[in-house]
């Protein structure tokens, strides 16, 4: 059985990542980059709170782009503001905590 080293409780009744989720101002927002191709950048999530690699790749599975994670930020190719914040909705995060711009 493992043991959370956060909370010491058994990994299948943890609650600290879902506590992290609560507590965490996620901002979505849309970036012009190189050659004006338009990226959609998620701010806010605290990677070492939260499984990134996992939401990283749930995300590009269901709107089908591309993605990376760098500089605490998730890169998303194209405009996805409205898909991201469902899915981060859908994931445990308050969508009175996500702000889109």
């Amino acid at each position: 059985m493992q043991v959370c080293p956060k909370c010491g409780l058994p990994k299948e009744i943890c609650v600290c990542e879902k506590i992290a989720k609560e507590q965490q101002k996620i901002v979505v927002e849309v970036k012009p980059r190189v050659f004006g191709k338009i990226m959609t950048i998620v701010h806010g999530i605290d990677p070492k709170s939260i499984d990134i690699k996992k939401l990283l790749k749930e995300l590009k599975r269901e709107l089908a782009c591309g993605g990376t994670f760098k500089n605490n930020e998730i890169e998303l190719q194209g405009d996805h503001r409205d898909k991201v914040v469902e899915i981060l909705v859908r994931n445990g995060f308050p969508r009175e905590m996500i702000e889109k711009k």
